[in-house]
Formats: structure tokens, C-alpha cells, sequence
């Protein structure tokens, strides 16, 4: 039974709390709760969800204790409870015994992760030193670093094992983290929509202290996900909570994109990842056969560094099809069987850089010949 009291004071309050925070904020949080019980010193909340209470509890407290010691003079014992829950005893009047029933905690759920996305697996270069930098900051000081941060990048250049590294640190800290592609994340929000559970997507995407989005260009198209995802951010970095995403080209070009959300993904520090340059790569393969206990002479990794220039999950992917195909096949590997190897995956590619021993056995051609040597092979032109 609700305390006549108790409801004109809260709708009071809501009144003002209206004017305290956003419209998304108060649409999900505090539009459907009530006032229940003012006894004394304490002052019950009622709202219809855990996921409510939870935030109420940890997000809203210090201004609805603000908002109700104005309204009231004196500061309030205020506590949240679920509608409908067992503690709220129907004939429990004032000055009864009456103590709400404890809510339960919600579990946080934990991101599924790539183990190998580690800031110590990443392979650092010219290519994408600010990228990293950047990442590494924003893990160390969520909120206060660069916030948002984007970081740009073609497809297998290092950007969502930037982001899971950034996840890794942020579990050490025991911070309330989100990972989520833009997929994942339209996903769930339809799912929430026709269930009719917005309340619990939007306490988990805008409860958590760090906000992780990757491939944010595939919100391009879908309009009720673009305006969620708005209020999102704003909600999130309004209340200095850290964004990260990444993107596969620059915000000015993803023309299916909401302006405001363009403008927004501009907001911070934009990080571009270049292609990786020939040591680069050569240091990528070291790092990658090195984690996988491979022993590889230094001029089979210079062929792949110089066949596959600028994908470095192409890099990774090469380096397992050549020590496979010399494993399957029972034959030692050299720089020929790489070749074999790759020669369905890399016909299209030009011609690698010539070696030393390119250009000797070219010159040691029998008869007169003369040797062009061009920046992208060797080739013996013979006299008429």
C-alpha cells in the first residue's frame, strides 16, 4: 500500500529530478517509480526493475538525496525496492517494523575477448605508434584521457586488438566494462525492442564505466539504432565515462551516418592506423612466429614481409599456411616450398623485391646478356 505522503513528495521530486538530468536518463530511470513508505528519517523509492534499482542506488543517489533534503529540510534515509517484491507487505503501515528487502546485485556480464589482444602482443611502428599511445592511455586514466576516442583503420590492421587490449586493462581495474561490435550492439537492441527489456540493454549500455565499440561504420543505414546509440554516448560522456570505437575510415566519410553522431565521433581524438612498412611487417612476423614457438630463417619471413605488404591479418594468416604446408607435407621449409605455398593466394600480387641471389644468378646467365634490375624484378634481357 502506498504512503499518500510518501507520492506527493516523490512526484515532487521528480518534477525537479526532470530538470537535473537528460531525457533518456529520466525516460529509463525514475519515469515509472514511485514513492512508497515516508516514516521519520527514511524514505522508500519504489521501481520496477533490479536493473532500476541498481542504477538509482549507484548512478542517482547523491541528487535525489539533494533534490528530496531541499524539498524536505532534513536529509532522508533513502532506499530503492523493486515493485512488487516481498518485502513490500501490503498492511505494513507507518510506523510498522517495515525494512525493505535487500536487492540483489545484478551480475555485470563480461565480454567475450580475444586472449591474444593484449597491449604487450601488440607490435608497435611508425604506422600506428599514436593509435597505441592513445589506447594506452585511455586505459590507464578511463574518462580523463582522450574521450571519445576513435581510432581508424582498413580491415586487419590492428584496431580491434587495440580495443580488447583496452577491454584486458579495464577488467584488472574491476571497472564496469561494455565490448561490443556495432553488429552486437544493433543486434541486442532489436532483441530488446521486441521483448520489450529496453530497461536492461540500456542499464548495461549506459551503466558501464568504459564504453567499447567496434566497427561503429556498420550503424550506417539502421536510424533507430543511430538515435540509441546518441543518447547512449551522450549519457555516457556527459557523466565522464569513457568511449572508444573504431572505425574502418574517417567520420567525414561515412555519409549514411547521422550528422549529429559524425560530429560526436569528431568530439575527441581520432587515431589513423597506416599500413605497416617492410620492418614492420618483418617485426609483426618475428612477434607472431615467436608466439607460436616457430623457428623460421630470417629470409622466409622477408618473402612473406614482401608478398603480402599491407594486411597484417593476411601476415599472420600467410605465416600459418606456409609452416602448415611444410609440416603436412613432410618437407623442410625454405623460401621455395613459402613460395608453393602461397602461390594460389598471392598470384595477383606483383613480384617480389629482388635478392641477392636473384640478381647473381642472373648475371651468371650463359651467353651475352644484359641484366635489367628495376625495383620490382630481375630480368634478363638477351642481344638479338
Amino acid at each position: 500500500m502506498e504512503d499518500a505522503s510518501a507520492g506527493r513528495l516523490w512526484e515532487t521530486a521528480l518534477g525537479r529530478l526532470q530538470l537535473q538530468v537528460t531525457r533518456p536518463n529520466y525516460d529509463t530511470w525514475l519515469k515509472d517509480t514511485v514513492g512508497l513508505r515516508l516514516d521519520g528519517g527514511r524514505f522508500v523509492v519504489g521501481a520496477p526493475s533490479d536493473f532500476a534499482t541498481e542504477w538509482l542506488n549507484t548512478r542517482l543517489r547523491p541528487l535525489i538525496d539533494n533534490v528530496l533534503a531541499g524539498l524536505t529540510g532534513q536529509a532522508l534515509d533513502v532506499s530503492f525496492q523493486v515493485l512488487g517484491a516481498p518485502g513490500l507487505c501490503p498492511d505494513a503501515g507507518i510506523g510498522s517494523s517495515y525494512a525493505p528487502a535487500p536487492t540483489a546485485k545484478p551480475t555485470w556480464p563480461q565480454p567475450r575477448l580475444n586472449s591474444a589482444f593484449t597491449f604487450d602482443a601488440f607490435v608497435v611502428g611508425s604506422c600506428n605508434r599514436l593509435a597505441h599511445a592513445a589506447a594506452m592511455a585511455v586505459a590507464s586514466a578511463p574518462g580523463r584521457a582522450y574521450n571519445p576516442l576513435l581510432i581508424c583503420a582498413p580491415t586487419g590492421l590492428g584496431k580491434t586488438h587495440l580495443l580488447h587490449a583496452i577491454a584486458h586493462e579495464a577488467l584488472r581495474s574491476d571497472l564496469r566494462l561494455v565490448c561490443a561490435s556495432a553488429e552486437q550492439f544493433t543486434s541486442e537492441f532489436v532483441t530488446a525492442v521486441r521483448d520489450h527489456r529496453t530497461d536492461e540493454f540500456r542499464y548495461r549500455y549506459r551503466g558501464a564505466d568504459i564504453f567499447l565499440l567496434d566497427d561503429v561504420q556498420f550503424l550506417q543505414g539502421k536510424d533507430q539504432t543511430q538515435i540509441e546509440f546518441y543518447h547512449t554516448f551522450d549519457e555516457l560522456h556527459s557523466s565522464g565515462r569513457q568511449i572508444a570505437l573504431t572505425c574502418d575510415r574517417c567520420p567525414q566519410d561515412l555519409s549514411s551516418l547521422d550528422h549529429r553522431l559524425r560530429s560526436r565521433l569528431q568530439w575527441g581524438l581520432i587515431a589513423v592506423v597506416k599500413p605497416p612498412n617492410l620492418h614492420a611487417r618483418m617485426a609483426i612476423l618475428y612477434a607472431k612466429a615467436d608466439a607460436q614457438g616457430l623457428s623460421i630463417s630470417t629470409d622466409i619471413l622477408e618473402f612473406l614481409a614482401g608478398r603480402l605488404p599491407d594486411n597484417v591479418r593476411e601476415l599472420e594468416g600467410a605465416l600459418t599456411r606456409v609452416t602448415a604446408y611444410a609440416r603436412l607435407t613432410h618437407q623442410q621449409l625454405t623460401v621455395e616450398l613459402a613460395a608453393a605455398a602461397l602461390e594460389d593466394v598471392t598470384s595477383d600480387l606483383p613480384p617480389p623485391l629482388p635478392t641477392p641471389e636473384s640478381i647473381i644468378a642472373a648475371v651468371e646467365l650463359d651467353g651475352g646478356c644484359d641484366v635489367v634490375v628495376s625495383h620490382r624484378s630481375v630480368t634478363p634481357r638477351l642481344f638479338a
